[in-house]
């Protein structure tokens, strides 16, 4: 009798995934990151913050939504459930990268630490329903939500390269330059959350606690974050012009301008009109793309060559008939 195996180490030994298989299972877990965010986002943008009123139950009695509990506590408990939709899609993506061929531990671990973000992130979600939505809280569980999505982005990225020493594509000025720039993002990104946390969408229809300031002095300093991000990005779209970087790089740089000029319209748009629900959740799904497009190209600005040949990939009937 042989040594006993891990469910994951048998399923490896008896199917290889496809390189388009594995970046698709990686990019399900992207997908479903940004559906996380911007679904958190209208349990709050709807006051059904509170709709199920304890954790890990929706009520004391009852482990899901009762009627009693109305709409509010169907938009929350639906949330909730998305949280095993997205645990799946980062399950499909550990078990494609630990099914490929050469092993590829350092996706392994990837795909892991988006495993235990979601099981913290959900830890996190509860203990913000047992504070009654205290916006210090709010706001920890959505910087979670986009660290899950900055991790799951990185997998998604190394799927198309190989495991070799990272070679730059770019001289290390630009490389700096694009460091400033994902810095200067998640300020920006962190910032949003001390505009929401004093602001008009507490989440709830009771009355739950804000931020000490006043939210449209917090939406100031936010907008002078998102010019300088603005700037930041004009700057690297003319240096990788300057450099003769590689079309694709440059083409992550243009499609990160066009993000930014939409996402700063919707800025204003919804400042202006006193904030409203639909145009706050669009600016939430902005603030997911311009992140995604900042981290994309600042990975572009270097490559992994592939050191060794893939084992050609299995079908996927050869499993099912294993």
């Amino acid at each position: 009798m042989g040594p006993v195996q891990t469910p994951l180490a048998y399923i490896a030994q008896r199917w290889t995934p496809s390189p388009r298989t594995l970046r698709r299972a990686a990019l399900s877990a992207v997908v479903m990151s940004v559906v996380i965010i911007v679904t958190g986002g209208a349990v709050r943008l709807t006051g059904s913050g509170l709709g199920c009123d304890t954790w890990p139950k929706c009520t004391d009695d009852s482990l899901i939504v009762t009627s009693e509990q109305g709409i509010h506590g169907a938009i929350e408990f639906g949330n909730r459930m998305l949280t095993y939709v997205l645990s799946a899609a980062v399950g499909w993506a550990i078990v494609a990268a630990r099914s490929a061929k050469p092993r590829r531990r350092g996706l392994s671990r990837l795909g892991w630490a988006q495993f235990w973000i979601v099981m913290s992130n959900a830890v996190l979600g509860g203990i913000t329903v047992w504070m009654g939505l205290n916006p210090w809280t709010v706001a920890g569980h959505f910087l979670a939500a986009n660290s899950l999505l900055t991790v799951a982005v990185v997998t998604w990225h190394r799927t198309g390269e190989g495991d070799g020493a990272p070679k730059p594509r770019v001289p290390r000025p630009v490389r700096k330059l694009s460091w400033a720039l994902v810095l200067v993002s998640a300020l920006l990104i962190a910032l949003g959350t001390t505009v929401t946390g004093a602001g008009k969408h507490a989440g709830d229809s009771s009355d739950v606690p804000r931020m000490p300031w006043d939210w449209t002095n917090a939406a100031h300093v936010h907008a002078i974050a998102a010019w300088v991000v603005c700037a930041l990005a004009v700057a690297m779209w003319l240096v990788l012009r300057v450099v003769d970087a590689p079309d694709d790089t440059r083409a992550r740089a243009r499609d990160l301008l066009v993000v930014l000029l939409l996402q700063g319209g919707i800025g204003y748009v919804q400042y202006f009109t006193g904030v409203p629900e639909v145009m706050v959740a669009v600016h939430m799904l902005g603030s997911s793309l311009m992140w995604i497009a900042v981290l994309r190209l600042a990975l572009s600005l270097r490559e992994r060559p592939v050191t060794t040949a893939p084992i050609p990939a299995q079908p996927d009937a050869e499993l099912a008939s294993a």
